[in-house]
């Protein structure tokens, strides 16, 4: 049985809390306890949870919003940090930067889909392809988080961070943050030396919504162009097609949405992709992802791959409304979740001779965490 415990580190303001489930704290639904837990709502918060778990020689692991996390049953023996710092404040000095945008500083802790909303009732283009986007803003840089045309890399204006390696908070600028596809240094070459504290959008007043992917150009095509909030409804909407919003009482809300990166592969892997659809009579779809390389659907592979809507076995299935989607359809764990995206990767590699990647962060499971401190949105 798990014991609880709340006791104040002395001489500071930081709550740390022991045996805490983190099953709750997520979107799968999913997993043990962790050790040690300390929510944090203000840098010097962040700091002293840092300093505790370097004095225990605790493995530390930053939360976020938990919105693309699974944890393993047996938990976390280390300290989990949640960081929860909150404010939506308008950059002052002058009016717009040098582009004619306007900068907001945000803390890692907010809702990122109500800070969406709230610049799309103000106005403010940018980031309203984004809607419906669970997790926290802390989150976003890290992944480079995008969809339906637009992702967040080319609105952030700068991060600031912790620097685990000398405990100093810093400001970095976009450039420094290396953003590429589903990318950036917090998850690639310096993955695990910074918390995300703060972080800054460069928006575009009274801008034009971005009409760039199919899905929305087929939604309003023959309508008159679409304002902001129009584009965000659509984009909610077609969320919710296809299982990524999370509606309260949808079982496939349960899940921590695309289980798969989308592979990007090199022009000879794609032409051989492209025979092999052929030989199967089928076409196999794609898009321009970087300068030189392709980017492939997943779901379309794991659909070709025998792996349907709706798919699956007991507690654990595909979602019905989207096959990238591996959903808890109730007291699943985390070892079924990996049963099914083994057997998937096993499948659609022996197929494609494609190996999928998953998108979430696989807390406590058999691979080593790697840096200073994981990140989950």
């Amino acid at each position: 049985m798990l014991t609880l415990a709340a006791v104040y580190i002395e001489k500071t303001s930081m709550l740390l809390q022991e045996n805490i489930s983190l099953a709750p704290l997520t979107t799968f639904n999913i997993g043990g306890p962790a050790r040690y837990f300390v929510e944090a709502k203000t840098i010097g918060e962040v700091q002293e949870a840092v300093a505790f778990a370097r004095s225990r020689d605790l493995s530390l692991f930053i939360l976020g919003g938990g919105s693309n996390l699974l944890v393993s049953d047996e938990g976390w023996p280390g300290l989990v940090l949640k960081i929860a710092i909150q404010g939506i404040d308008q950059r002052t000095g002058k009016d717009k930067d040098e582009n004619g945008h306007i900068v907001f500083d945000v803390g890692a802790g907010e809702c990122w889909d109500k800070f969406v909303s709230r610049m799309v009732a103000l106005r403010f283009a940018g980031v309203e392809c984004l809607s419906g986007i669970p997790g926290s803003v802390g989150g976003t840089p890290v992944q480079n988080v995008g969809a339906y045309g637009q992702d967040v890399g080319e609105t952030i204006a700068s991060v600031q961070v912790l620097d685990l390696k000398d405990n100093q908070v810093r400001e970095l600028c976009a450039e420094a943050c290396q953003f590429g596809y589903r990318s950036s240094i917090f998850n690639a070459s310096e993955r695990g030396r910074f918390i995300v504290l703060r972080v800054s959008y460069a928006l575009t007043p009274n801008g034009a919504p971005r009409i760039a992917y199919a899905d929305l150009k087929r939604h309003f095509a023959g309508r008159d162009a679409p304002n902001l909030a129009e584009t965000r409804e659509a984009v909610r909407h077609i969320r919710a097609l296809k299982g990524m919003l999370i509606v309260p009482g949808d079982p496939d809300s349960k899940s921590a949405g695309s289980f798969f990166k989308n592979p990007v592969v090199s022009e000879e892997q794609h032409e051989e992709l492209k025979r092999c659809a052929a030989a199967r009579g089928l076409t196999l779809p794609s898009y321009p992802a970087l300068q030189t390389r392709k980017k492939v659907s997943a779901a379309w592979l794991v659909e070709r791959s025998g792996f349907s809507k709706g798919f699956g076995f007991g507690r654990v299935g595909i979602s019905s409304k989207h096959a990238l989607a591996i959903v808890n359809r109730g007291g699943a764990t985390a070892a079924d979740v990996l049963a099914l995206q083994e057997q998937i990767q096993h499948r659609v590699e022996e197929i494609w001779g494609v190996r999928l990647d998953p998108e979430p962060v696989l807390l406590g499971m058999p691979a080593p965490t790697e840096g200073l401190a994981e990140f989950a949105k």
